[in-house]
């Protein structure tokens, strides 16, 4: 078994790789630690194989390992129970609440706990309580409520 420079290279890039994965977990960087692996592996039971073919062998391993990653495991994440958790604009659909400062040429604000959200929707006056029916971003897309 022969240590060469390459051998060392391909061992180093694919621990790299597992660090960049482990600081930054995605699971982009571990695919293509695990070809930078493989193309290690290849280098020690084929000491001759030239740096074009290592190069060529890493770029088709991380090709396939990542669409390995797309098609096999991505798909079958686990459906979250509570699909709305970092999504606090959209939590607050179907609410209704006073607004704060009046809707004028469609921008307007609401207090909804300790927090003051922009609204958009039509004209109303300050104080018309108004149903929350979408978001755009951290805006939240207001019609008028009924007085229940």
């Amino acid at each position: 078994m022969a240590w060469s420079w390459q051998t060392i290279a391909w061992a180093a890039i694919a621990l790299l790789l597992f660090a960049a994965e482990a600081l930054a977990p995605g699971a982009f960087m571990l695919w293509l630690g695990l070809a930078a692996a493989a193309v290690f592996g290849l280098v020690l039971l084929f000491p001759g194989l030239t740096v074009l073919a290592q190069v060529a062998a890493f770029v088709v391993l991380s090709f396939v390992s990542i669409q390995v990653y797309r098609t096999w495991f991505r798909g079958r994440e686990r459906a979250s129970d509570q699909p709305l958790l970092n999504r606090r604009a959209e939590q607050l659909v179907g609410r209704v609440v006073p607004l704060e400062r009046a809707i004028v040429q469609g921008v307007g604000r609401v207090q909804i706990a300790d927090a003051f959200w922009d609204v958009s929707g039509p004209d109303l006056a300050a104080g018309t309580p108004v149903r929350v029916i979408g978001t755009d971003g951290m805006t939240l897309q207001v019609e008028a409520a009924d007085r229940e």
